[in-house]
């Protein structure tokens, strides 16, 4: 009898997915149905070069169908709400799927309502996060000519977190290219204590902030985004001015979670085991990237990271075997540093960014600013659509993070 694999989302994660699940069964043995919303695939960490020109929305934005193998069902319309009792999906358009294996890789969305002054966007507040906000902040971003600019995170956790700290090293480069640096206060707000999530990292990055001359605010939890007032203004009441403001909303999960009883945490993430993928609500649902729980950064390496072992985890269930619990939260991410550099970690759950080279003693620089590691940022836009989201196997890059190459401390 044929297996049916429904996976909700055409994202990273849902297309990599089902491109490798198509890869290991035949359509005689597995049919896979996609489903998404719209057909607008974003290649999203491109969306941190659109307000500095660097790239455009038409080239960071294709067919979300047409990234999917031949044999894969694409169903387009808004998701109503999953039953895990009868095993079915409900779609907005009143059609069901029923299904043996669910996988959720719907990721996260942006909640800014959440956040007082933030629903309506006020002229001078603007985010990145998405293509539309990505171009109004580059039409911004050309008109200024001085004057505060405050990057903000209103909470964790975020799609990408090292993004906000890219964008104010950017920020950098592009005022001090257009001569103007010196007339532009930058300054980066988080609700972190320190500049990033890891002490190692956070050290380096907090440096490198100061280097700059950016401001770092530490354990600010804004309440309000006041537009009119030109100020952000904390649940301790604390204020950060501002002529222009860059924000990154609070995320959560997708809202079709949340009327799905059962499927879901408070915020709308599907609770999901570390190690196999498969969910903690029903065994035969299982997660991926941003939709879930998982103590790892929302961020598509991630995410590849995490293909291995679900795909696997899907076979083995099928075939009434023991599941793979092998993933160690393998997360490997560019930092665009400004000035044609960037800068490269490497890390999982247990194991921070720490120096070295990557995949092992001969690699690219770790924790290091180098002109290879922005060139491995460029590069990685033509390996996002050729290799990562079609499935393919990479040659010493796998779900497991490598030891070799790095300077590790004593546990």
């Amino acid at each position: 009898m044929s297996h049916r694999i429904v996976i909700l989302g055409a994202g990273t994660g849902g297309t990599l997915t089902a491109n490798r699940l198509r890869k290991a069964y035949g359509s005689d043995e597995a049919t896979i149905t996609v489903v998404d919303q719209d057909d607008q695939h974003v290649y999203q960490p491109g969306l941190l070069f659109v307000p500095f020109g660097l790239t455009h929305p038409e080239d960071i934005v294709r067919s979300r169908q047409r990234q999917l193998h031949k044999g894969i069902d694409y169903r387009q319309s808004p998701i109503d709400h999953v039953d895990l009792e009868a095993d079915t999906v409900h779609l907005a358009d009143g059609s069901t799927l029923g299904y043996d294996v669910l996988v959720v890789a719907t990721g996260a969305t942006l909640v800014p309502e959440e956040t007082e002054g933030l629903a309506e966007w006020p002229p001078n507040v603007h985010t990145f996060y998405t293509v539309d906000g990505a171009a109004r902040l580059e039409q911004a971003l050309a008109e200024l000519d001085g004057g505060r600019v405050v990057v903000n995170v209103v909470d964790m956790p975020i799609k990408c977190p090292v993004a906000p700290l890219e964008f104010c090293f950017l920020a950098d480069w592009f005022f001090t290219d257009r001569g103007i640096r010196d007339r532009i206060q930058l300054t980066y707000v988080t609700p972190l204590d320190a500049a990033f999530t890891k002490p190692v990292a956070a050290a380096t990055l907090g440096g490198m902030l100061d280097d700059r001359g950016i401001e770092l605010v530490t354990e600010f939890n804004t309440g309000e985004v006041d537009g009119a007032g030109g100020k952000l203004v904390s649940y301790d009441e604390r204020e950060v001015p501002f002529d222009l403001a860059v924000v990154i909303p609070l995320h959560g999960g997708q809202a079709y979670v949340g009327r799905s009883e059962g499927l879901g945490d408070e915020l709308g993430f599907v609770p999901t085991d570390p190690a196999t993928l498969q969910s903690t609500v029903k065994p035969n649902v299982f997660a991926i990237g941003d939709a879930t729980t998982l103590p790892a950064s929302k961020a598509g390496s991630v995410t590849h990271f995490e293909g291995d072992v679900l795909v696997e985890n899907v076979r083995r269930f099928l075939a009434g075997q023991d599941l793979d619990a092998t993933y160690d939260g393998h997360a490997n991410c560019f930092i665009e540093t400004g000035f044609g550099k960037a800068m490269l970690i490497d890390f999982n759950y247990d194991q921070e960014p720490v120096p070295g080279h990557f995949p092992a003693a001969v690699g690219l620089p770790l924790l290091k600013e180098s002109r290879l590691n922005h060139l491995g940022k460029l590069m990685f836009q033509w390996f996002y659509w050729h290799a990562l989201l079609p499935g393919r196997d990479i040659p010493g890059v796998g779900s497991h993070m490598p030891e070799a190459g790095k300077t590790t401390t004593p546990s």
